[in-house]
Protein backbone atom coordinates (compact mmCIF):
# COMPACT_ATOMS: atom_id res chain seq x y z
CA UNK A 1 0.00 0.00 0.00
CA UNK A 2 1.31 3.66 -0.91
CA UNK A 3 1.81 5.98 1.92
CA UNK A 4 2.88 9.09 2.22
CA UNK A 5 5.96 9.15 1.24
CA UNK A 6 5.33 7.07 -1.78
CA UNK A 7 2.77 9.83 -2.82
CA UNK A 8 5.17 12.83 -2.21
CA UNK A 9 8.09 11.44 -3.97
CA UNK A 10 5.27 10.60 -7.04
CA UNK A 11 4.78 12.49 -9.96
CA UNK A 12 1.12 12.79 -8.42
CA UNK A 13 3.12 14.23 -5.36
CA UNK A 14 5.27 16.71 -7.86
CA UNK A 15 2.29 18.18 -9.24
CA UNK A 16 0.65 18.46 -5.50
CA UNK A 17 3.60 20.73 -4.81
CA UNK A 18 4.14 22.66 -7.78
CA UNK A 19 0.58 23.57 -7.63
CA UNK A 20 -0.14 23.83 -3.75
CA UNK A 21 3.28 26.15 -3.81
CA UNK A 22 2.03 28.63 -6.42
CA UNK A 23 -1.81 29.19 -4.97
CA UNK A 24 0.11 29.54 -1.38
CA UNK A 25 2.82 32.18 -2.47
CA UNK A 26 5.51 29.29 -1.09
CA UNK A 27 8.60 27.58 -2.60
CA UNK A 28 8.45 24.09 -3.50
CA UNK A 29 11.25 23.16 -0.56
CA UNK A 30 8.84 25.48 1.45
CA UNK A 31 5.59 23.66 0.52
CA UNK A 32 6.85 20.06 0.44
CA UNK A 33 8.00 20.71 4.24
CA UNK A 34 4.83 22.05 5.06
CA UNK A 35 2.69 19.45 3.89
CA UNK A 36 5.12 16.67 5.22
CA UNK A 37 4.29 17.86 8.20
CA UNK A 38 0.42 18.64 8.16
CA UNK A 39 -0.68 15.60 6.24
CA UNK A 40 0.67 12.52 9.25
CA UNK A 41 -1.26 15.16 11.81
CA UNK A 42 -4.42 14.99 9.26
CA UNK A 43 -4.28 11.38 9.12
CA UNK A 44 -3.66 11.09 12.97
CA UNK A 45 -6.86 13.06 13.23
CA UNK A 46 -8.60 10.47 10.71
CA UNK A 47 -7.27 7.37 13.40
CA UNK A 48 -9.00 9.41 15.81
CA UNK A 49 -12.05 9.81 14.46
CA UNK A 50 -12.28 6.42 13.18
CA UNK A 51 -11.93 4.93 16.30
CA UNK A 52 -15.94 5.94 17.44
CA UNK A 53 -18.45 4.24 15.74
CA UNK A 54 -20.32 7.56 14.38
CA UNK A 55 -16.77 8.86 13.33
CA UNK A 56 -15.78 5.69 11.35
CA UNK A 57 -19.54 5.46 9.74
CA UNK A 58 -19.05 9.23 8.90
CA UNK A 59 -15.62 8.55 7.30
CA UNK A 60 -16.64 5.42 5.58
CA UNK A 61 -19.75 7.25 3.55
CA UNK A 62 -17.29 10.14 2.54
CA UNK A 63 -14.50 7.46 1.03
CA UNK A 64 -17.43 4.92 -0.62
CA UNK A 65 -19.24 7.02 -2.96
CA UNK A 66 -19.84 10.32 -1.10
CA UNK A 67 -17.79 13.77 -1.99
CA UNK A 68 -14.59 12.36 -0.83
CA UNK A 69 -14.89 9.36 -3.08
CA UNK A 70 -10.90 10.14 -5.39
CA UNK A 71 -12.84 11.17 -7.95
CA UNK A 72 -10.66 14.82 -7.51
CA UNK A 73 -7.22 12.91 -8.76
CA UNK A 74 -9.07 12.90 -11.90
CA UNK A 75 -9.16 16.27 -12.74
CA UNK A 76 -6.10 17.36 -10.31
CA UNK A 77 -5.21 20.66 -12.27
CA UNK A 78 -9.00 21.72 -12.36
CA UNK A 79 -9.18 22.02 -8.64
CA UNK A 80 -5.37 23.38 -7.81
CA UNK A 81 -6.73 26.23 -10.54
CA UNK A 82 -9.89 27.10 -8.18
CA UNK A 83 -9.99 29.81 -5.83
CA UNK A 84 -13.27 27.88 -3.09
CA UNK A 85 -11.39 25.97 -0.16
CA UNK A 86 -14.59 26.07 2.13
CA UNK A 87 -14.33 22.33 1.35
CA UNK A 88 -11.26 22.13 2.43
CA UNK A 89 -12.00 24.45 5.48
CA UNK A 90 -15.23 21.61 6.39
CA UNK A 91 -12.51 19.12 6.66
CA UNK A 92 -9.80 20.48 8.86
CA UNK A 93 -12.91 21.81 11.11
CA UNK A 94 -14.32 17.72 11.76
CA UNK A 95 -10.50 15.94 11.24
CA UNK A 96 -8.53 18.51 13.61
CA UNK A 97 -11.09 20.54 15.78
CA UNK A 98 -9.85 23.31 17.91
CA UNK A 99 -6.33 21.69 17.33
CA UNK A 100 -5.68 23.31 14.27
CA UNK A 101 -4.14 26.25 15.09
CA UNK A 102 -2.01 24.49 17.43
CA UNK A 103 -0.97 22.38 14.55
CA UNK A 104 -0.43 25.30 12.32
CA UNK A 105 1.97 27.58 14.84
CA UNK A 106 4.25 24.12 15.47
CA UNK A 107 4.47 23.88 11.79
CA UNK A 108 5.14 26.92 11.33
CA UNK A 109 7.61 27.30 13.90
CA UNK A 110 9.69 24.15 12.52
CA UNK A 111 9.67 24.93 9.01
CA UNK A 112 9.73 28.73 8.97
CA UNK A 113 6.55 29.24 6.72
CA UNK A 114 4.18 31.65 8.38
CA UNK A 115 0.97 30.39 9.63
CA UNK A 116 -1.45 32.15 7.36
CA UNK A 117 0.34 30.02 4.59
CA UNK A 118 0.39 26.82 6.41
CA UNK A 119 -3.11 27.29 6.59
CA UNK A 120 -3.53 27.83 3.12
CA UNK A 121 -1.50 24.87 2.22
CA UNK A 122 -3.87 22.63 4.70
CA UNK A 123 -7.15 23.64 3.24
CA UNK A 124 -6.02 22.78 -0.57
CA UNK A 125 -4.30 19.79 0.96
CA UNK A 126 -7.45 18.76 2.94
CA UNK A 127 -9.55 17.68 0.13
CA UNK A 128 -6.92 16.00 -1.80
CA UNK A 129 -5.73 13.68 0.95
CA UNK A 130 -9.17 12.76 1.07
CA UNK A 131 -9.25 11.50 -2.69
CA UNK A 132 -5.62 9.61 -2.05
CA UNK A 133 -7.13 7.99 1.19
CA UNK A 134 -10.76 6.76 -0.86
CA UNK A 135 -8.38 5.74 -3.85
CA UNK A 136 -6.52 3.63 -1.29
CA UNK A 137 -9.53 2.61 -0.05
CA UNK A 138 -11.11 1.16 -2.42
CA UNK A 139 -7.74 -0.43 -4.13
CA UNK A 140 -8.27 -2.61 -0.67
CA UNK A 141 -11.65 -3.40 -1.37
CA UNK A 142 -12.51 -1.60 1.77
CA UNK A 143 -16.52 -1.95 2.23
CA UNK A 144 -19.04 -0.30 4.46
CA UNK A 145 -18.74 -2.31 7.40
CA UNK A 146 -15.62 -1.16 7.47
CA UNK A 147 -13.31 -4.05 6.37
CA UNK A 148 -10.82 -5.08 3.30
CA UNK A 149 -10.67 -7.72 1.29
CA UNK A 150 -7.67 -9.06 3.42
CA UNK A 151 -9.33 -9.10 6.22
CA UNK A 152 -8.15 -5.69 7.43
CA UNK A 153 -9.93 -2.57 8.42
CA UNK A 154 -10.01 1.13 7.35
CA UNK A 155 -7.75 2.02 10.36
CA UNK A 156 -5.06 0.27 8.93
CA UNK A 157 -5.59 1.76 5.55
CA UNK A 158 -4.84 5.04 7.58
CA UNK A 159 -1.81 3.42 9.06
CA UNK A 160 -0.34 2.76 6.19
CA UNK A 161 -0.01 5.59 4.83
CA UNK A 162 2.10 6.89 7.50
CA UNK A 163 4.11 3.87 6.43
CA UNK A 164 4.59 3.71 3.46
CA UNK A 165 7.28 2.07 0.92
CA UNK A 166 9.95 -0.30 3.40
CA UNK A 167 7.88 0.90 6.66
CA UNK A 168 4.23 -0.44 5.52
CA UNK A 169 6.31 -3.78 4.69
CA UNK A 170 7.57 -3.86 8.32
CA UNK A 171 3.62 -3.49 8.83
CA UNK A 172 1.40 -5.21 7.17
CA UNK A 173 -1.67 -4.07 6.59
CA UNK A 174 -3.07 -7.76 7.77
CA UNK A 175 -1.08 -6.75 11.48
CA UNK A 176 -2.47 -4.62 14.15
CA UNK A 177 -1.18 -1.14 14.39
CA UNK A 178 -0.92 -1.93 18.21
CA UNK A 179 2.31 -4.09 17.82
CA UNK A 180 3.99 -2.94 14.69
CA UNK A 181 7.13 -1.23 14.54
CA UNK A 182 5.29 2.12 13.27
CA UNK A 183 3.44 2.21 16.50
CA UNK A 184 6.42 2.05 18.72
CA UNK A 185 7.90 5.24 16.70
CA UNK A 186 5.24 6.99 16.47
CA UNK A 187 3.40 6.11 19.66
CA UNK A 188 4.63 9.83 21.24
CA UNK A 189 2.24 9.40 24.40
CA UNK A 190 3.43 5.60 24.92
CA UNK A 191 -0.72 4.46 25.21
CA UNK A 192 -0.09 1.69 22.88
CA UNK A 193 -2.58 3.37 20.09
CA UNK A 194 -2.41 6.01 17.33
CA UNK A 195 -3.94 8.98 17.61
CA UNK A 196 -4.06 12.72 16.62
CA UNK A 197 -1.60 13.85 19.50
CA UNK A 198 1.04 11.19 18.51
CA UNK A 199 0.59 11.96 14.89
CA UNK A 200 1.25 15.94 15.29
CA UNK A 201 4.18 15.22 17.89
CA UNK A 202 6.21 13.03 15.57
CA UNK A 203 5.45 15.49 12.27
CA UNK A 204 6.03 18.60 13.91
CA UNK A 205 9.08 17.65 16.15
CA UNK A 206 12.41 18.28 14.58
CA UNK A 207 14.22 15.12 13.73
CA UNK A 208 10.40 13.38 14.15
CA UNK A 209 7.92 11.95 11.05
CA UNK A 210 7.75 15.67 9.56
CA UNK A 211 12.14 15.94 9.47
CA UNK A 212 11.94 12.51 7.84
CA UNK A 213 10.04 13.58 5.46
CA UNK A 214 11.48 16.81 4.80
CA UNK A 215 14.85 15.04 4.22
CA UNK A 216 13.42 13.85 1.09
CA UNK A 217 12.98 17.42 -0.28
CA UNK A 218 15.87 19.96 -0.94
CA UNK A 219 14.82 23.13 0.13
CA UNK A 220 14.56 25.39 -2.53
Amino acid sequence: MAGLIDLLNSDLGKQIISGVSEKAGTSEGETSSVLSSVLPSLVGGMMNNASTPEGQSGLLGALLGGKHDGSILDNLSGFLGGDDHSDGANILGHVLGGNQESIQNQVSENTGVSSDKIAMIMKIAAPILMGYLAKQAQGSGLNNSGTTANGGGLTDILGGLLGGGQAQQQAPATSSMGGSILTSILDQDGDGQLGLGDAVAAATKKGGLGGLFGSLFGKK
